[in-house]
């Protein structure tokens, strides 16, 4: 409850980014790629769009790499598609990369570093910017975790 803006925030992400592997921990593939409406989003879809995420924000946005994730023109939503290779923990360990990169890489800026590639209007938004808005994009997604969870198997933060 107690620190310095960058530790609250840094905090805040890290338990969001906690609360995703909790959420899907355990989930067999078969209902981790269940989807529940006709959207390409499923529990294992959000978790590697979330590493998608992690890598467009951080990598590409704020540190400037050529960094372009597995969505194209032709498949808009291949972040969300999983492959025969890919198992739950294979997409959890890719998300706990990219969200390890992502703290390396976040080490290096001050909250009022501006990201290297602009992003709208030529604007570049900031670290603090940054982490508000994964803060705010990832605990959207853990809401859409707990619907998922309590219709594939009857499990609720309270189990």
């Amino acid at each position: 409850f107690v620190g310095s803006e960058r530790e609250l925030l840094e905090n805040h992400l890290e338990h969001n980014r906690l609360t995703v592997r909790h959420k899907v921990a355990g989930l067999t593939l078969d209902l981790a790629t269940q989807r529940l409406g006709n959207s390409h989003t499923s529990a294992a879809g959000i978790v590697k769009h979330l590493s998608e995420v992690e890598g467009w924000w951080f990598r590409r946005f704020l540190n400037g790499e050529e960094w372009t994730g597995v969505s194209t023109k032709e498949n808009p939503d291949a972040e969300f598609d999983i492959d025969a290779n890919e198992t739950v923990e294979t997409l959890l360990d890719e998300y706990d990369k990219a969200c390890e990169l992502s703290r390396s890489i976040c080490k290096n800026f001050q909250l009022d570093d501006l990201s290297k590639r602009p992003y709208r209007n030529d604007l570049s938004p900031s670290l603090r910017w940054l982490y508000l808005h994964m803060i705010e994009e990832i605990a959207r997604h853990n809401g859409r975790l707990d619907i998922y969870r309590e219709h594939l198997d009857d499990t609720t933060d309270r189990d």
